[in-house]
């Protein structure tokens, strides 16, 4: 794990730190989606009932920040709710709810709010989430046992793309990674797994 400087260096890399929470938010931009296959409609379907049902609690994650830093904790998500709280490298709160997300950082103080309404995190929020009209599938790629699909919003895709990597073992989804592209094409990793 990288620990954070003291001091206010401590402070300028916790805010940079926020600021890259916020992709779980923002992104860049995506392809055209073009015609659907029969097969990645199919796939889109699934992707879509596995995201409307999900129940994960508490699940462990690590992330891997644009500079390479990492840090982790857990992880709840259900549709139009996501709360990741962080362990480390320090406490930390990213709570998002339909078209809003607080992100609190224990070690400065500060609480950040932000609208959802033109961030790629939007494009999981929904209750119920739809991966059409507001939502557009740029891109689906699979391979044996890899299922992995690409996410914008359907007005603005500048704004954001979110790929969401699942184990697909059995017809069964398995979501195992959310990959975040920003609008300066640096890219934020969540790995579900292990601290």
């Amino acid at each position: 794990m990288t620990r954070a400087p003291h001091g206010s260096a401590a402070l300028r890399l916790t805010r940079r730190r926020g600021l890259l929470l916020a992709p779980v938010f923002l992104a860049a931009c995506a392809t055209g989606q073009g015609t659907r296959t029969a097969p990645q409609a199919g796939d889109t379907a699934r992707v879509e009932a596995w995201l409307r049902a999900a129940r994960l609690e508490d699940a462990p994650f690590t992330q891997t920040w644009p500079n390479g830093t990492t840090g982790g904790g857990v992880l709840t998500y259900h549709a139009g709710y996501l709360h990741l709280h962080y362990t480390a490298p320090h406490v930390m709160e990213l709570v998002a709810s339909g078209s809003h997300a607080v992100f609190t950082d224990s070690q400065t103080g500060s609480e950040t709010r932000m609208g959802l309404a033109h961030n790629p995190l939007g494009v999981l929020m929904g209750n119920p989430l739809t991966l059409s009209g507001p939502v557009t599938v740029t891109d689906i790629q699979k391979t044996p046992g890899i299922l992995q699909i690409s996410l914008t919003r359907t007005e603005n895709p500048s704004q954001g793309l979110v790929t969401l990597v699942f184990h697909d073992v059995a017809h069964e989804l398995d979501l195992r990674e959310i990959r975040i592209l920003d609008e300066r094409q640096r890219t934020l990793f969540i790995r579900l797994g292990a601290v």
